[in-house]
């Protein structure tokens, strides 16, 4: 490798995991090294001391790869630093030529130091590193001064036992847990704002994700369909490569709003597709499923409406998104990158029979009735089996 990017990665969650924290760091590690090798060639990431170290080549943008290693879970920040042998005099010959550096692209005028001494065995402790490393910058750098209560820039100093690191920034990540450190999930996936969120945020927990999406063709477009897989691959780049199973769920919807009272449409067919999902989840290896839902939102997500669908499943069904603000969710869209394509004004098979005054709160044994006039394990059985599934790549 030739000359190089140096970034200091730090693990969020991952510090806290006692016996198990060498497990969690190695997936850390190789969840960088794959998303790393989608766009880059030569570059290195390298587990020590409790920190992740990847090195680029500095041909590539160091935007670009801090851009990529923040989307990791797991990451709490990143630090591109530079290097040098763990003696003051190559410390503080490096930490010169670094402010220098600062003052010429951003024009600062005044600085201090924040010293670390991993290596407790070298012989100058921290403080003192602090001090004689800034002494070295006053006299390297006429321009500056010292500032301890607001310093334009403030140059951290972390001395460890093979060399020395030198940086100023602490770019945050999302933080979590590694993927694939705690199971598998199938996420109901709508067009919507809520279920691509609910799908990041569990994945940000370290679940792997399957996702399964219902679509009433041909009352619902091909293009709302594509909307699906697009923000379907957004998510992806967060949680890598997954599966996504398409159904058509109008069979069971024309069923329903032949033989059952029109206000039970949406409960019933909620109910539906969660057994489906819970169906297709268990011959894939998904241990709970995952939705968007959020208390009080709509008719079907009233507390009533979800104590009675979940009682169609034994499956635990994760819902992260249940007491957020619906700001709170579209600021998460936006900020993950999933709103632009959410807001597409294209139809879910959710709006299709839609009834004008929908139960807010449904009775378990009168929707039991309903479904009693429903073949419902063979109109199950046939959707599942009908499924078309889409291999779904990041972005």
């Amino acid at each position: 490798m030739n000359e190089q990017h140096i970034f200091i990665v730090r693990c969020g969650e991952v510090a806290l995991k006692g016996m198990n924290k060498p497990y969690f760091e190695r997936m850390l590690a190789e969840r960088i090294r794959k998303l790393l090798k989608r766009k880059f060639a030569d570059f290195e990431v390298k587990r020590q001391e409790g920190l992740i170290f990847v090195r680029a080549d500095k041909s590539y943008e160091k935007e670009e790869i801090i851009r990529e290693i923040s989307k990791v879970f797991g990451v709490a920040s990143i630090s591109p630093a530079v290097e040098a042998e763990p003696a003051l005099d190559a410390i503080g010959e490096a930490a010169v030529a670094y402010m220098k550096e600062a003052i010429e692209e951003r024009g600062i005028q005044t600085f201090k130091v924040k010293a670390k001494r991993a290596d407790k065995n070298f012989p100058v402790k921290s403080p003192e590193i602090g001090r004689i490393i800034g002494a070295k910058i006053l006299i390297g750098c006429k321009v500056l001064r010292v500032d301890v209560n607001h310093p334009d820039c403030l140059l951290f100093v972390d001395v460890r036992h093979d060399k020395a690191y030198i940086y100023q920034d602490k770019i945050a990540g999302f933080g979590g847990l590694p993927l694939g450190t705690n199971g598998k999930g199938m996420s109901l996936l709508s067009g919507g704002i809520d279920s691509p969120v609910a799908t990041w945020m569990m994945a940000k927990r370290g679940m792997m994700i399957e996702a399964i999406h219902f679509h009433s063709y041909p009352y619902t477009s091909q293009r709302a369909q594509e909307k699906v897989e697009e923000l379907a691959r957004i998510v992806a780049t967060y949680c890598g490569r997954f599966k996504m199973h398409v159904i058509n769920l109008l069979p069971i919807q024309e069923q329903i709003v032949q033989n059952c009272p029109e206000e039970e449409t949406t409960i019933l067919v909620r109910r539906f597709m969660m057994r489906i999902a819970e169906k297709v989840a268990g011959e894939t290896g998904c241990g709970m499923l995952i939705t968007g839902e959020n208390l009080g939102q709509v008719a079907s997500q009233t507390a009533e409406a979800l104590v009675v669908t979940d009682a169609s499943v034994k499956m635990p069904v994760m819902r992260p998104l249940i007491a957020l603000d619906k700001v709170d969710i579209m600021d998460k869209a936006r900020e993950i990158g999933t709103y632009e394509t959410s807001i597409q004004p294209y139809e879910d098979c959710c709006t299709v029979f839609l009834p004008k005054h929908p139960v807010t709160k449904p009775r378990l044994e009168r929707i039991l009735e309903s479904e009693s006039r429903l073949d419902c394990e063979t109109l199950i059985a046939d959707a599942a089996a009908s499924r078309e599934t889409i291999d779904i790549k990041p972005e």
